[in-house]
This record gives C-alpha cells, sequence and structure tokens, in this order.
C-alpha cells in the first residue's frame, strides 16, 4: 500500500493473517477500511475501540454504503448498540462477525458490485 496507508479504488482480499491482509499485489501491515473510496490504513486493534470517531470514515462516506461488515479479530465480540443505531440512522446494515468471515462476505458482495464496505481489524492466524 502507498506510504500515506491509502489505496485508491475499493479491492477484494486475496489473504489475510500474519497481522494484515494481501490485496491488489500489495501486502497491508495492520487493520484496514475497506471504503468505496479506497483501502485505507486503519489503527483499530480491537473491538473495543469501535467508536463513531474510529468509523468516522464510514459516516463520511455512507451514502455509497449499504453493508457494513466488521471483522472482529479472531473471536466475536458485540458492537456497542448506539454505534450500531448510528449506522443504520445513516442506512447501513451492520454485520459484526470474525474478520475471516468478514473478508469472505466483502468479497462475494464486492464481486457482487453491492455498495458494500469492510472494517478489518487484523489477525494474526487465519480461520
Amino acid at each position: 500500500m502507498p506510504a500515506e496507508g491509502h489505496y485508491p479504488y475499493q479491492a477484494p482480499i486475496d489473504a489475510y493473517g500474519n497481522g494484515g491482509f494481501r490485496f491488489a499485489g500489495m501486502s497491508h501491515r495492520g487493520s484496514l477500511l475497506c471504503l468505496p473510496t479506497g483501502m485505507h490504513a486503519w489503527g483499530v486493534t480491537q473491538a473495543s475501540e469501535l467508536t463513531r470517531e474510529s468509523l468516522a470514515p464510514v459516516f463520511a462516506a455512507a451514502a455509497e454504503i449499504d453493508v457494513l461488515l466488521v471483522g472482529l479479530g479472531s473471536d466475536i465480540a458485540m458492537i456497542d448498540p448506539a454505534l450500531r443505531d448510528a449506522l443504520r440512522a445513516e442506512g447501513i446494515i451492520v454485520e459484526g462477525v470474525a474478520t475471516g468471515g468478514a473478508v469472505r462476505t466483502y468479497n462475494i458482495l464486492l464481486g457482487e458490485q453491492r455498495a458494500v464496505a469492510a472494517a478489518l481489524i487484523a489477525v494474526e492466524r487465519p480461520r
């Protein structure tokens, strides 16, 4: 990924694990936001860091997103109901699952040219 932590196109994820992701012939270490504006480095490392502020780029692109897949790491955690409600108020359906499931579903919906976004917390070991 370019030095500024942004790839200007939304791309399918080719692989995940080892603390990062591979897409578009590149490797990215750390968590990742996959948005209609492209692929963005994301500083979140655990589900407890999911806030309106950490998802600000999602809210900014809300008009172009129908579904947000949240990869919560290796385990499933609860997404704050207030955050879920705030996203729903923007017309975004939120699905929180383990990162592996989020990656697979994101790739399918992206391939179907759906208005999908993903907020993916990096994991060490793929599942």
